[in-house]
């Protein structure tokens, strides 16, 4: 049967010649809402967007031939993963094709916000003539702080040296030498918002990244400095903002995204010195047709060879190496996971070890999955294909070794070991049949399982300690499926990890960290 794609939200003609060049049927709907594509989904096996149409979980569950989601363009806000995931279809982006024309429109905003160009232009065709009005900033021998120095961040540096200005960067996933190679300052995220005259953003929405700009880091920007955000909304606080731009602490502002889109309303409107423009950073002819012809050639690629390209939820295998895997990769992504979730520092080297019967894998799938899920806490966007590409770039050296040998209890054995300039972290895991088990952190031997909600403790071995965490957790309704618990000694140190039924905020993980026996308390997501 011929592969079947529906195109929507007004992509470039390239995506359409590509798949037809290469045999795949396609139907074209540029405007599509949840109860249109409802009903057009159940006939195709690929569908093709931009940011305009939603793939809710209640769109998937019609989608009885789907086998391919693939974005034009690097967000997939408007794309349930997990319910792909959940289903089995395969979701695409293209994160390299709109970064040049993003890192060129936060620079024009840099440019338009520091020569109030929009407002004296809006000024002159009234018919004013306020050069006085309207002084500006010359950007030559001033700081750009850049938050995020990634694809983009990096391309941003690049033109802001040209332009004579001196740039310092922050991101836990920077290392000194790429920073070096870059030409630019590492710092910690008070010191860049304390000496830089602008602020620009280029990180993914994250939990971790959640509004970054609020009112403490606003607080700390140097008065008169400027804030840029052409990467996602939500990265900044816009009540917090409109109060530092009417008080005169910031000079200007510059969003071309906003927490709720379209924004056809917003608290910041009106005010003379921002700048608002409706998410163009992709918006130029060359990305589109770069876009729009790198999706159609991946997407062409899985469904008519099944290879698979950019994937953000499935590793670059055949199908048969899939079934084969297919525990294993669990196994690594729960593993890579886990240690993601509580790395706050800039990684050096990770060490993997497969030993025994995961030796004679095709490790490298495992070792991209390791990799992806390491990094996504800090990166939405990394996936099993450009996880080492990634890792390589912020200067994290990859060491795999194998063992055929099998290890002392076990048939099989992954190893993971990450250092940083501070620490070093450790954690192994095995196959009980086919599902995942760790077996060792820090050194401690334990058996757990990792459920959708976890709770991550470590603390001193002491009469009671269980069923104070036990009472504090019930006292906040959380409910405890399963208790896995290591220790090195009797009254030594200790880990504990517990399977809850929920979620545990702050205030939970705050408690817990107030127990005479408790360390550190964290809570990880699966």
């Amino acid at each position: 049967m011929t592969p079947r794609v529906l195109l929507t939200d007004n992509l470039s003609i390239l995506a359409r010649q590509t798949f037809e060049q290469r045999g795949i049927e396609v139907t074209v709907t540029p405007k599509m809402d949840e109860a249109e594509l409802i009903h057009s989904i159940p006939d195709f096996d690929g569908l093709v967007l931009r940011s305009s149409t939603q793939v809710t979980a209640k769109a998937l569950d019609a989608a009885n031939r789907l086998k391919v989601v693939g974005r034009a363009g690097i967000g997939i806000d408007n794309i349930d993963l997990a319910a792909c995931t959940a289903r089995g279809i395969v979701v695409m982006n293209t994160p390299h094709g709109n970064a040049v024309t993003t890192a060129e429109h936060a620079i024009a905003l840099i440019f338009a916000a520091a020569r109030n160009i929009p407002q004296a232009s809006a000024s002159t065709h009234a018919g004013k003539w306020e050069k006085t009005r309207f002084t500006g900033m010359e950007l030559s021998g001033k700081t750009l702080g850049l938050i995020g120095a990634g694809k983009i961040g990096s391309i941003v540096a690049q033109k802001a040296l040209a332009l004579g200005l001196k740039v310092m960067a922050y991101d836990p996933f920077l290392s000194p030498e790429r920073a070096l190679s870059l030409g630019i300052i590492k710092s910690e995220l008070h010191a860049l918002l304390a000496n830089a005259d602008i602020v620009t953003l280029h990180v993914p929405k994250t939990p971790q990244t959640e509004e970054i700009i609020d009112a403490s880091a606003l607080n700390y920007m140097k008065r008169g400095a400027m804030l840029i955000n052409c990467a996602r909304g939500g990265l900044v606080d816009e009540l917090a903002l409109k109060v530092a731009l009417e008080s005169g602490h910031l000079r200007a502002a510059a969003l071309d995204v906003f927490a709720e889109e379209p924004a056809t309303d917003n608290l910041l409107f009106g005010l003379e010195n921002l700048i608002c423009t409706p998410h163009l950073g992709a918006s130029t002819s060359e990305a589109q047709e770069k876009v729009a012809q790198q999706i159609a050639e991946q997407m062409s690629d899985y469904l008519l060879e099944g290879a698979i390209q950019q994937a953000l939820n499935a590793p670059s295998l055949t199908a048969e190496e899939g079934r084969k895997l297919a525990p294993y990769l669990k196994l690594v992504e729960q593993l890579g996971s886990f240690a993601g979730q509580l790395t706050k520092e800039t990684l050096h080297e990770v060490q993997i070890e497969y030993a025994g019967a995961a030796a004679a894998l095709n490790t490298k799938p495992l070792t991209n999955t390791l990799l992806a899920s390491l990094l996504r806490p800090q990166l939405s966007q990394v996936n099993m294909v450009n996880a080492g590409e990634i890792a390589k770039m912020r200067g994290i050296e990859v060491k795999i070794t194998t063992s055929e040998a099998a290890p002392a209890h076990f048939s099989t054995l992954v190893s993971l070991n990450l250092k940083s300039e501070t620490r070093s972290r450790g954690l192994k895991g095995t196959l009980f049949g086919d599902s995942p088990r760790l077996v060792e952190i820090k050194g401690i031997t334990l058996e757990s399982r990792l459920g959708p909600h976890m709770i991550y403790l470590t603390n001193q071995d002491q009469p009671g300690s269980i069923g104070a965490i036990g009472q504090h957790l019930a006292d906040a309704g959380i409910n405890i499926a399963k208790f896995y618990f290591g220790r090195v000694a009797p009254g030594g140190d200790a880990i504990a990890l517990l399977e809850i039924d929920s979620a545990a905020d702050a205030q939970v993980l705050s408690k817990l960290r107030a127990l005479p026996s408790v360390q550190a308390a964290t809570y990880l997501a699966f």
